[in-house]
């Protein structure tokens, strides 16, 4: 949006206070990341053998925070060039991998003082007979501070405005029942040289009824086969998912040639080994378009 179609047509010296408010809440909702609250681990694991859990929520700043911790639906999509993205549900959800119905936090809400700390336990009660696999939801953890006074400098009205400085994040909780499979198929491998780097955009689908959470490896060879650049980043496909990978080189350097890619569940540092499922690699060689 235009920013200049925010002002009325005619406006006067109080609208344009008004509208050098409306400026100042933007900016000073934009840098509320000093509002945040940390919370441990990143990922919740429940199962049919043990159906609770907890989240450790912690204000590490000199001022108290409000915490409301609520459970809602989301899974990172990402669009033709990679970009990834995620959108929170609370209603209409279909898919049926969703447990947002059947999990429950408590405390949903608390006031953390300066330094304290507060465990969240989580409790599932899937339906019967529910089918082999995983099912999914996300805890959001939202913290508000007090109301700030942000004075506007206006000696003729002397407007001032509180604004509530509120951050938020969402952790993933999986519930785990019955045989669990770990599956992966690449679909389709894009390789183009752009500019000074070779760009590598590899389609996915989960053929598992558990993500797919692993490590997406592309190393740029020569036609010797040395490696000239590479990069590693993690994975965790849900159901369809492209990533992109740009692998610079240099022009006066040795040639691009081919790149190797290889998909594995292995090299997680950031899950406990005990709660990754072992899936399929997939190594194969990509040629240069």
């Amino acid at each position: 949006m235009d920013s200049k179609n925010l002002l009325p047509r005619s406006v006067g010296k109080t609208g344009l206070r008004g509208f050098f408010v409306f400026i100042l809440i933007l900016s000073a909702t934009a840098i509320n990341l000093s509002a945040s609250v940390l919370v441990a681990p990143t990922v919740v694991f429940l199962s049919e053998k043990d159906r609770t859990g907890r989240i450790t929520v912690q204000n590490p700043s000199d001022k108290p925070k409000e915490i409301t911790v609520y459970l809602s639906y989301g899974l990172p999509t990402s669009d033709s060039a990679g970009g990834i993205q995620m959108i929170l549900q609370d209603t209409g959800i279909t898919d049926p991998r969703s447990a947002l119905t059947w999990i429950k936090a408590f405390p949903e809400k608390m006031v953390l003082g300066p330094g304290a700390t507060q465990v969240v336990r989580l409790r599932a009660n899937p339906p019967k007979n529910l089918p082999d696999g995983e099912y999914w939801a996300r805890i959001v953890v939202k913290s508000q501070e007090g109301a700030t006074a942000i004075p506007i400098p206006s000696s003729a009205d002397k407007i001032t405005t509180k604004l509530n400085m509120v951050m938020q994040t969402a952790i993933m909780l999986k519930y785990r029942t019955g045989n669990l499979v770990s599956k992966l198929e690449v679909t389709k491998t894009d390789v183009q040289t752009v500019d000074s780097a070779v760009q590598v955009t590899i389609s996915m689908v989960n053929r598992g009824n558990v993500s797919y959470v692993g490590v997406l490896q592309c190393r740029l060879l020569d036609k010797d086969g040395k490696v000239i650049s590479g990069d590693d980043i993690d994975l965790a496909v849900y159901s369809e998912l492209t990533r992109r990978i740009r692998l610079p080189f240099l022009p006066r350097g040795s040639a691009p040639h081919k790149v190797d890619i290889a998909i594995s569940t292995a090299g997680r540092k950031d899950i406990p080994e005990q709660e990754l499922i072992t899936g399929n690699v997939i190594a194969y060689t990509a040629a240069i378009n």
